[in-house]
């Protein structure tokens, strides 16, 4: 038997969208594993805690046993290699995601050779959402369930 095709999908996931979720979903049918990773930016003060989006995550992806969520706080490329995912799973919404995605997927080659970043694009309907904004709305108590997979 092959080995199993695991992808990671990492991000700060503050908050994680209905675009995210159409990412892991389309991802969900090309993989064996599809890890949802919920990372720690350094650079970034979260807005949303990250146990609330844990389990905001685990409840969207309740019935699909190959999805799971971890959270991490570590290089991409050695989480990778310590799950054993050979892909490295993004979400483009516009060419600017692109040159962001596409200078990190060099590095993550450079650090992880055997680790293939994998670039779905997002869904029409999904791609004006941002989590920037999501945040922005919701500070001002907007309604953001047109935004996200789960009530905040």
């Amino acid at each position: 038997m092959a080995d199993k095709r695991i992808a990671l999908f990492p991000g700060s996931f503050d908050p994680f969208t209905k675009g995210h979720q159409d990412i892991v979903l389309r991802a969900n049918s090309l993989f064996d594993e599809v890890i949802v990773a919920v990372g720690h930016n350094s650079k970034k003060q979260r807005y949303f805690e990250i146990d609330l989006m844990i389990d905001k995550i685990n409840e969207t992806f309740a019935d699909h046993p190959k999805i799971r969520v971890i959270t991490y706080n570590e290089l991409t490329a050695s989480l990778a290699k310590k799950y054993k995912a050979g892909y490295l799973l993004r979400g483009l919404r516009n060419t600017t995601d692109f040159e962001y995605e596409n200078s990190i997927a060099q590095v993550n080659r450079y650090l992880n050779e055997s680790l293939e970043t994998v670039f779905l694009i997002t869904s029409p309907e999904f791609a004006h959402i941002s989590s920037t904004i999501i945040r922005e709305v919701h500070k001002y108590d907007g309604d953001v369930s047109p935004f996200v997979p789960y009530e905040i």
